[in-house]
């Protein structure tokens, strides 16, 4: 499911599949994305790169798109790919910089950027 708040520039995006289940943010005022997936106990963020992720007002259309008419491609549609590295919890100074939804999302667990 996914849950656009305009006013917030944030969008949350679930997903509910077993062993692959994960809760994602795109927060855009502050120009990040987190991810936590439930089968690693652990939190992704990446920088927002405009030229990848599309723009919030487009999202919502895209996301309607998509539902609507499975079949059709879409050639914007987006896929990160993540490689562990060193993971760190997160501190009060990374929170001021990713945002209090992605904090919400994250507090407790390891950080991945």
């Amino acid at each position: 499911t996914m849950t656009i708040h305009s006013e917030e520039h944030i969008v949350d995006v679930h997903v509910r599949s077993g062993v692959y289940s994960s809760d994602t943010i795109f927060d855009y005022t502050h120009g990040y994305i987190a991810t936590r997936l439930f089968s690693r106990n652990a939190c992704f963020i990446m920088k927002i790169k405009k030229d990848l992720i599309p723009e919030l007002r487009e999202i919502g259309r895209l996301a309607f798109e998509r539902e609507t008419m499975r079949d059709v491609y879409s050639p914007n549609n987006v896929w990160a790919l993540f490689q562990a590295g060193s993971s760190r919890l997160g501190h009060f100074k990374d929170w001021i910089l990713y945002g209090k939804h992605i904090e919400q999302l994250c507090t407790g667990l390891p950080l991945y950027e």
